[in-house]
This record gives structure tokens, sequence and C-alpha cells, in this order.
């Protein structure tokens, strides 16, 4: 099978990889070592697998890696780490709506396209923004209780309190 050189930017580090054009962008993630992309369904069902695609929050097991040449990716990971997590992670960590953790970075990613472009999410708009992120663990409640916690957070830094 033929294969393209595609240049893939991954958390702020640039990855020229030559690929089948059937490889899917999950695929080629995992491979370049970012576990924290999860394999769940691999049909876009779960959301495990989301990641920010040009800031758009989208199931990586859907694009063929050859569709995000050039393009900006965030993991999960590309948001914070241990030592310097993203208001996300540390509400999530807060709110205790962290089980398994299975769903959460996909559902961290989620969260962080929601508060970009809605900085006062309602519980409906939280609610509907994870929709596409399974979690089979909890209800919900904490996940979302999470999200308007980093929402609060992320205002009272915008105000400098």
């Amino acid at each position: 099978m033929e294969t393209k050189v595609v240049t893939l930017h991954i958390n702020g580090r640039t990855h020229q990889v030559a690929l089948p054009p059937n490889r899917t962008l999950l695929q080629v993630l995992r491979d370049l070592g970012y576990t924290d992309v999860k394999n769940g369904c691999e049909k876009g069902d779960c959301g495990a697998c989301a990641v920010l695609l040009n800031g758009k929050p989208v199931n990586s097991c859907l694009v063929l890696a050859w569709q995000a040449d050039g393009a900006e990716i965030v993991t999960n990971a590309g948001l914070g780490d241990q030592a310097h997590p993203h208001v996300i992670q540390e509400a999530f960590a807060d709110a205790g709506a962290i089980q398994c953790g299975y769903c959460t970075p996909g559902m961290i990613v989620s969260a962080k396209a929601l508060l970009d472009r809605n900085p006062h999410p309602t519980d409906d708009e939280i609610r509907e923004a994870i929709s596409g992120n399974l979690c089979r663990c909890t209800g919900y409640v904490k996940i979302v209780e999470a999200i308007k916690l980093a929402a609060e957070r992320m205002a009272a830094a915008k105000e400098g309190r």
C-alpha cells in the first residue's frame, strides 16, 4: 500500500510520519506514544479518543491521519501535566469527577472546547458538550460539577480574583 508523509503538530511538537492512507489519527497518535488518547470503540460512539483538531473536538478514531496534515492537535496531556495541570484537569480532580479515568481525557478535551467558546455554560450546555463522551462509572453529576467549577475558576482568573 502506498504511503504518504504527513506533518502533525501535536501538543506543541511536530512529527513527520509516513503512513498508509487508511490509518486513523487515533492509531497514529497511539503509535507516537500519546497514550492519553484512549482506544475505546473505534466507531465514534464513546469519545475516549477525543482530541482538539484546530481547536474543535473530534473523535480521532473517525479522522484519517492524512486529514490532519498540518493541523494543530491537542490531547489532554497537551493541556497540562501533573506538575502544572490545566484548570479543567484540576477541577476534575477536585470535584471527584474521575473514577476509572478511561473517559477522562476525552471529557476534559470536550470541556476545554466548550469553555473556549462559552465561558459561562448552563448545565444543559455542558451536558450537550459532553454528550459524545460515554462514562460507564458515573452518573455524570460530578463531571458536570467539575466543568462548572473550571468555568468559575477560569472566570475568576480572568477577573484577577
